[in-house]
C-alpha cells in the first residue's frame, strides 16, 4: 500500500502502559480547511453536540447526533471500545469532549482518539455511514520480534479471526482475541468498527488497516492504527478486557514510533 506523501513522524520514549486509564489522547485531527469564528453559532451548537455526545454515549457506548439547523447544524459521532466499562466509556468521552475543543477550537470538522473512545463532529453530514480511511495514526514499537517468519502467520491467523467476529452484527463490530506463541509469550489483539457503518465497510475499513502491519510495523512487537471509521491493534502482553493477568500495569522502557498520515 502506498502512504499518502504528507507524513509525520514522531518518536518518544513510553515509561509506562497503564492499562484502566483514559491517560492522554492517543491523536487528533482538525481541518484547517473549515475553519469558524469563535462565539458564531455554529460553534455554540457545536458546544450543545458536545454535552450530548458526552451524556448520552455511556450508556451503549456509541451514539450519533446533530444540533442546530440550516448551514450551522453539526454533526456527531462518539464510540467507546466495545470492552470497557460505562464509568470508563463515560469518563473517557468526556474528557474527549473536553479536549477536543482546546484543541480545534477554530474548525468545524475535529477528531480525536483515546485508547478507550473515539469522538468527531462536522458541520457535513456526509461522515456518518460511510467509512473513512483519510486521515490515521500509527503507533509502532520499534523493538522486532525474534521469530518474525512465525510471528507473522500466528498475527495473520489471529487478526483474520477477530476480523471475522468484529463484521458480524451481534459483536457491534468489535472482535478480539489471543494466541499463544510460546509457553511464555502471548500475542493479543483487538479490532473495532465504528457501529454506523455496515459490516461489508466494515471489513474494506480492517483490510486497509491490518495492511499497514507489512509497512509501518513489520515484524513489531505491538502496533497499533487509527482510523476514523475503524481501530486495529496487537501486542504481547495484555491490553483489552477482560485482563489475562491480575495486573493493571505493564511497564514498557522500549521505544515507540508514531506515524500521521494525512489526506
Amino acid at each position: 500500500m502506498k502512504l499518502p506523501h504528507e507524513i509525520v513522524v514522531v518518536v518518544f520514549l513510553v515509561l509506562c502502559i497503564c492499562i484502566a486509564e483514559s491517560a492522554d489522547p492517543l491523536g487528533d485531527f482538525c481541518n484547517k480547511e473549515t475553519e469558524i469564528s469563535k462565539g458564531s453559532k455554529i460553534s455554540s451548537n457545536i458546544d450543545n453536540l458536545l454535552s450530548e455526545l458526552a451524556l448520552k454515549t455511556p450508556s451503549t457506548g456509541f451514539l450519533t447526533s446533530s444540533y442546530g439547523k440550516g448551514e450551522d447544524q453539526v454533526y456527531g459521532l462518539a464510540q467507546c471500545r466495545g470492552d470497557v466499562s460505562t464509568e470508563d466509556c463515560s469518563s473517557c468521552v468526556k474528557d474527549a469532549a473536553d479536549k477536543i475543543k482546546t484543541r480545534c477550537p477554530n474548525e468545524a470538522d475535529a477528531r480525536i482518539w483515546y485508547d478507550f473512545c473515539f469522538l468527531r463532529y462536522n458541520n457535513k453530514s456526509s461522515f456518518i455511514g460511510k467509512v473513512d480511511t483519510s486521515y490515521g495514526i500509527l503507533y509502532a514499537n520499534v523493538q522486532n520480534v525474534s521469530d518474525p517468519e512465525n510471528f507473522k502467520k500466528e498475527l495473520g491467523a489471529l487478526m483474520n479471526q477477530i476480523r471475522k467476529e468484529a463484521v458480524q452484527p451481534k459483536n457491534r463490530g468489535l472482535g478480539k482475541g489471543e494466541t499463544q506463541l510460546s509457553p511464555f509469550v502471548t500475542l493479543y489483539a483487538l479490532v473495532q468498527c465504528t457501529r454506523d457503518i455496515s459490516s461489508i465497510d466494515c471489513a474494506q475499513c480492517l483490510a486497509i488497516a491490518v495492511e499497514n502491519f507489512d509497512h509501518f510495523c513489520k515484524n513489531k512487537k505491538g502496533c497499533r492504527v487509527l482510523y476514523s471509521s475503524c481501530y486495529v491493534r496487537y501486542e504481547l502482553y495484555p491490553f483489552f478486557f477482560p485482563l489475562a493477568s491480575n495486573n493493571t500495569k505493564v511497564l514498557d522502557h522500549s521505544m515507540i514510533n508514531m506515524m500521521k498520515v494525512k489526506p
